[in-house]
């Protein structure tokens, strides 16, 4: 039984707003992840200057490792597969297995984000399936379906953003 009550919640932020501007599209968590990867290189490599060096270089390599993080968050644009699957979604033969598209949609953004983690890059969907269905329980939210249900629709987001698949 999953008792994480905080992946239960619906996503209440599909296009991924940026929480102080509101744009669609916003990346904050790959920003940060950049930014904290590109200041620890950043020091490392301006302590040879010294502690000054080491200062200017982890903000310098704040600033590229956030925009890198930022880029590599924007690759799979949200908001364009969301809106891809949610006008598709009704003729996809699985699509009487979910109650809506709502409860589908956490399916194709678990698919589409799966595709595109570093430990995923270069495999197909069969190679990481195991892993995928192992997650699915707590990646799901507010989605009524099992992984038996949802597995189809994981598998077609996963191939619509992996290149050479058969999506």
């Amino acid at each position: 039984m999953n008792t994480n009550t905080q992946s239960q919640k619906p996503d209440t932020n599909p296009a991924n707003r940026d929480p102080i501007t509101g744009t669609p599209g916003a990346h904050p968590v790959s920003t940060g992840a950049g930014a904290v990867a590109g200041g620890a290189a950043g020091a490392v490599i301006g302590a040879v200057a010294g502690p000054i060096g080491a200062g200017v270089g982890a903000a310098v390599g704040a600033i590229a490792g956030g925009l890198a993080g930022k880029a590599a968050g924007e690759s799979l644009d949200p908001t364009e597969n969301d809106t891809y699957w949610r006008a598709n979604y009704p003729s996809c033969k699985y699509a009487k297995d979910f109650r809506s598209y709502d409860d589908a949609a956490p399916a194709y953004r678990y698919g589409w984000e799966s595709a595109s983690k570093p430990d995923n890059k270069g495999r197909s969907f069969e190679e990481s399936e195991t892993g995928l269905r192992n997650d699915w329980d707590r990646a799901k939210g507010a989605s009524s379906a099992g992984w038996d249900k949802a597995r189809t629709a994981v598998r077609d987001a996963w191939n619509r953003v992996t290149p050479g698949s058969n999506g």
